[in-house]
């Protein structure tokens, strides 16, 4: 991991702004010197200063401290998916990596398949769409047949169990927090 430039990011966030180094210097009185200082990496503010700075830029402070990305990295390309099986069933990463506090996975269940043999419970909240196919989903005492179109929540620790009874594969999305692939 690169070290943090927090100088660079008070210099976006200014110009973001459209303020001089002297309206941002009037608004939190610094000195454009040591304004400038900072956004040079010359000098390292203070957390008292990072505050008065967040303040004056209408930002969080914790904005300061956010990594860059390339956009290229948030890009998943059909043939770059990982993959994984289990038990027959496939698991494709549509997320880009497992940082963050969400991920995003295609689970696909071939016919006569059961995701586990008991419904289990995890620590994340789900979101499950069923993307094309019919499917048996034990949540907690309770059995739903889901077809192509139908969603569902599952809240964190609900046991849960995906079932393919029927004749032809079947395709789930499901977005969790936090990843758990």
């Amino acid at each position: 991991m690169e070290s943090l430039d927090v100088g660079k990011k008070v210099e976006k966030f200014r110009k973001d702004k459209g303020y001089s180094l002297r309206e941002l210097s009037r608004l939190t009185d610094i000195t454009p010197s040591m304004l400038s200082q900072i956004e040079r990496g010359l000098a390292n503010p203070s957390l008292q200063t990072l505050k008065v700075l967040a303040g004056a830029l209408d930002i969080p402070i914790f904005h300061f401290f956010l990594e860059e990305r390339e956009t290229s990295d948030l890009i998943v390309k059909k043939q770059k998916r990982r993959k994984m099986i289990v038990d027959n069933l496939t698991y494709e990463l549509l997320s880009p990596d497992f940082s963050g506090e969400l991920e995003t996975v295609v689970m696909k269940i071939p016919q006569g398949v059961a995701s586990s043999n008991e419904p289990i419970g995890h620590k994340g909240e789900e979101i499950a769409f069923v993307l094309n196919g019919t499917v048996q989903l034990y949540l907690g005492d309770s059995i739903y047949q889901l077809e192509e179109g139908d969603s569902v929540k599952i809240p964190a620790f609900m046991k849960h169990k995906w079932e393919n009874l029927s004749q032809e594969d079947v395709t789930v999305v499901f977005s969790v927090t936090p990843p758990s692939f």
